[in-house]
């Protein structure tokens, strides 16, 4: 039972239970505040208001300060961060990392390097436009030699992919990226005109091989370029751009070349291509220029040694302690240093491995489609080409996904680390993409096995072009900012075990599905997805420790 004070307090007051509380209440009540006193309390009030305005313009001037890893990435990564709240940096847009220095000449000890920080001349000062219009035109000859592979798809055009980047990686980093892509370039046009007038199968395989070699320059070389003039902050960017041609060419090629093959004839996918690519050739040849530093300083010394009769200059990026070497020499050293670098570097195996096994199953999936969807549901020739379809719109997503998350990741966890960039930083978001690589091959795979209704298999190759791209793109990210000085033959490395994998696991694969059938036998592939998806996560946590381990290149 409530008394009836509560009662009266529940009602409202009466002038009785006022008077009563004011009276018990009056000696606890502090006085109103004098005129002095109320002085002081506004000054309080203006110096604790002045107090937070100075911490907030000190945290304005270090953005990095209250920066941590955000909650979603639950990976051990090589930083000295914390993993409290991330809402701070996504209020303020964080700066990007500083530049490294630039190497300058000091021609009083006989060093010849860039003139200034912002000297022109350097590619990383390039302007904007001339960096993305650089990126532009590598990104368009590296769709077209993917898509002259697929739109007519012998597997030998897959062989010539496995020994060209050996030797013109090396040799882009000795002779320069320009004229060596040109050069290949040219190469690869001229061959294409003997695909389309191949007189007998054994003459179109030769000339595919060519065609192959020559086509190699785009998808080695373009690393390294974009290494040379794009800063960390915006490389994921510039590789989405020029990641496009080998994921999209490899679609959209058999899609074309199924009608153009059923339509006009096979000889006319030779000449399409062809016409294509002799206009991006010519541009590239004469709008595009050098962006290898080394080559360019090396230039720029042999100049300086005639002008000012120096004889005792050298490059800034040569070591003054190392024994003079012929130009015999490295080259030698420089064709021998992809494979040293792959067999030596357990960073560059491991990742390579899995991106081999993952290039090796697109092109047995590939092999798969027709069998599957010729034979089981009685599609033509040219319904065929429109089943790669869905996993162009995977590419499609994911580069997107790609180019919104990955600098960003990179900024954030480079504040996180307090400004310090590491490379592990691209591949904490690759893990998640991973995931969905063994769904496609269950999916698929027991939907082809069981023939159920077709969209089921179709659709099943939506994940596994999600998947692809989202491991491929951080990874191939990774290894250009791990290997900066020489990450045109780490890719030639990375390219030539992907691609050995590429043509010689689709040979295995009707062996494969004669013994196990479409159900288990893409089951197995599945099982092996989920057994490498570990590979990237442990990367990311060990991988600053095995890059700290110099390597005899």
């Amino acid at each position: 039972m409530r008394d009836g004070k509560e009662k009266d307090v529940e009602a409202g007051w009466g002038s009785d239970a006022t008077a009563q509380y004011s009276h018990e209440h009056a000696e606890t009540e502090p006085p109103p505040p004098s005129l002095s006193d109320r002085d002081s309390i506004e000054q309080e009030v203006l110096t604790e208001k002045l107090e937070r305005g100075r911490s907030r313009q000190e945290r304005k001037a270090d953005p990095y300060e209250e920066v941590r890893v955000p909650p979603w990435i639950s990976l051990p990564l090589p930083l000295g961060a914390t993993r409290r709240s991330f809402a701070s940096s996504r209020r303020t847009k964080l700066p990007p990392p500083p530049p490294a220095p630039v190497p300058v000449s000091d021609l009083d000890n006989g060093v010849v390097g860039w003139e200034s920080q912002d000297d022109p001349e350097m590619p990383m000062n390039f302007s904007a436009k001339r960096k993305w219009t650089i990126v532009g035109f590598v990104a368009a000859i590296t769709f077209l030699t993917p898509f002259a592979s697929t739109i007519l798809a012998p597997a030998i055009g897959f062989l010539a992919e496995d020994f060209r980047p050996l030797f013109l990686s090396p040799l882009s980093e000795i002779y320069g990226r320009h004229v060596v892509l040109s050069s290949a370039n040219a190469f690869f046009c001229v061959w294409l005109i003997g695909c389309a007038l191949a007189p007998s199968l054994n003459a179109l395989i030769v000339f595919r091989f060519l065609t192959g070699v020559g086509g190699s320059g785009c998808l080695t070389i373009g690393g390294g370029i974009i290494a040379d003039i794009i800063p960390v902050h915006q490389r994921g960017r510039a590789i989405t751009i020029w990641m496009l041609g080998p994921l999209i060419g490899p679609t959209i090629g058999p899609l074309i070349g199924a009608f153009v093959a059923q339509d006009i004839g096979w000889r006319w996918t030779g000449w399409i291509v062809l016409a294509a690519s002799v206009p991006m050739v010519v541009a590239i040849a004469i709008l595009s220029q050098e962006t290898n530093a080394r080559v360019l300083i090396q230039r720029k010394t042999d100049r300086l040694r005639i002008e000012l009769n120096r004889p005792d200059l050298r490059s800034v990026y040569v070591d003054a302690n190392a024994p003079p070497q012929s130009k015999s020499m490295v080259l030698a050293r420089g064709l021998t240093r992809p494979l040293k670098m792959l067999f030596l570097s357990p960073l560059l195996f491991s990742l390579s491995l899995y991106i081999a096994f993952c290039y090796g199953v697109l092109y047995l999936l590939f092999n798969t489609i027709p069998l599957v969807f010729q034979d089981q549901y009685g599609f033509s020739l040219g319904m065929t080409g429109l089943v790669y379809i869905p996993m162009g719109v995977g590419y499609g997503v994911s580069l997107a996904l790609f180019n919104y998350i990955s600098d960003r990741t990179v900024i954030r966890l480079t504040a996180a680390n307090h400004g310090v960039y590491e490379p592990e930083m691209r591949l904490p978001d690759c893990v998640y993409f991973a995931c969905l690589l063994p769904l496609t091959f269950f999916w698929y795979g027991w939907s082809a096995y069981a023939q159920v209704h077709w969209i089921s298999p179709i659709l099943a190759l939506l994940p596994f072009g999600l998947g692809l791209v989202g491991v491929w793109q951080p990874i191939q990210a990774y290894i250009i900012d791990a290997f900066p000085e020489y990450a045109a033959s780490a890719l030639a490395a990375f390219t030539v075990f992907r691609s050995v994998v590429a043509a010689f696991l689709p040979l295995a694969g009707p062996k494969m599905y004669d013994a196990l059938g479409l159900g288990w036998g893409n089951s197995l592939l599945g099982f092996v997805a989920i057994a490498l998806i570990p590979v990237p996560a442990l990367i990311c946590k060990y991988g600053a420790r095995f890059r700290a381990q110099k390597l005899n290149l």
